[in-house]
């Protein structure tokens, strides 16, 4: 297993996300970092699938799974924010980090990814590289891969339908998959990744842990969960119940003793 084709796919990252910075300077919107985040990932197990020696079946398997992972998400960010200003987010970041913050974006906001990008695609390297027979570790790992898309492709499905009737505007999502857990996207995310590392499980290298280890950190307490929950109950007042009757994250039934739908709420 080469550590240069790891590295190697490091740069493929970085070259990804600087040439999106570049696009981001003329737009004057970073937020445009948000729908390449997955083909950064998918440019580095591209690169990492051309090093299997011998390539075999396994690794088109896998690396198919990559893509659809790939496209599907990184289309539904840029179909979401198609037109949109730059993200609230970004903004904040912005104003903290100006003057000159289209050059400090570079690194603070797309080399960064990059990085990130590069090491939770680390259970990749291995499971696309490393020929193993296909056995119970591989069944598993698809399992647990679907179950995965099959909660962040209809989570996102099912919020994008409810944002756009202007019905639900100021109401809160508790419908659907989002009954059940308040971010059914982000545990789907979550699902994919450990599935990946499942991959890379029989090759041997159980260290790559460390890459589904930090984007369940990433979704539980930094960019996910913890970052889009900062200010909603303020926006939402209705959120607050929410939180109170629905799991933030493992899917599962509402707690008793509430009240009636929050989307039948209005926001004040």
């Amino acid at each position: 297993m080469s550590v240069s084709l790891y590295l190697l796919g490091l740069v493929s990252a970085l070259g990804l996300a600087t040439l999106t910075w570049v696009v981001s300077v003329i737009k004057r919107d970073v937020s445009i970092v948000d729908g390449v985040w997955a083909l950064m990932l998918l440019a580095a197990a591209t690169v990492y699938a051309a090093g299997a020696e011998p390539y075999k079946g396994r690794t088109t398997l896998i690396l198919t799974l990559v893509v659809l992972w790939a496209l599907r998400l990184s289309g539904h960010i840029i179909t979401r924010n198609w037109g949109e200003p730059e993200d609230r987010r970004y903004r904040d970041i912005r104003q903290k980090y100006e003057p000159n913050f289209a050059l400090k974006s570079l690194g603070l906001i797309f080399w960064f990814q990059a990085g990130l990008a590069w090491i939770i695609s680390m259970p990749l390297w291995p499971a696309l590289t490393l020929s193993v027979k296909s056995g119970i570790w591989d069944i598993l790992a698809i399992v647990v891969w679907t179950v995965g898309m099959i909660f962040e492709s209809i989570g996102d499905w099912q919020l994008s339908r409810f944002k756009a009737d202007p019905a639900n505007h100021g109401k809160v999502m508790d419908r659907g998959l989002w009954r059940y857990t308040r971010h059914p996207n982000y545990f789907g995310e979550c699902l994919i990744w450990w599935g990946f590392y499942l991959f890379a499980v029989p090759t041997g290298t159980w260290w790559t842990v460390v890459g589904p280890l930090l984007l369940t950190f990433l979704l539980l307490k930094f960019s996910g969960v913890t970052l889009m929950e900062q200010t909603i109950v303020e926006r939402r007042p209705g959120y607050r119940e929410y939180i109170a009757r629905t799991n933030a994250f493992i899917p599962g039934p509402p707690k008793p003793g509430t009240h009636a739908s929050i989307s039948r709420k209005q926001t004040s």
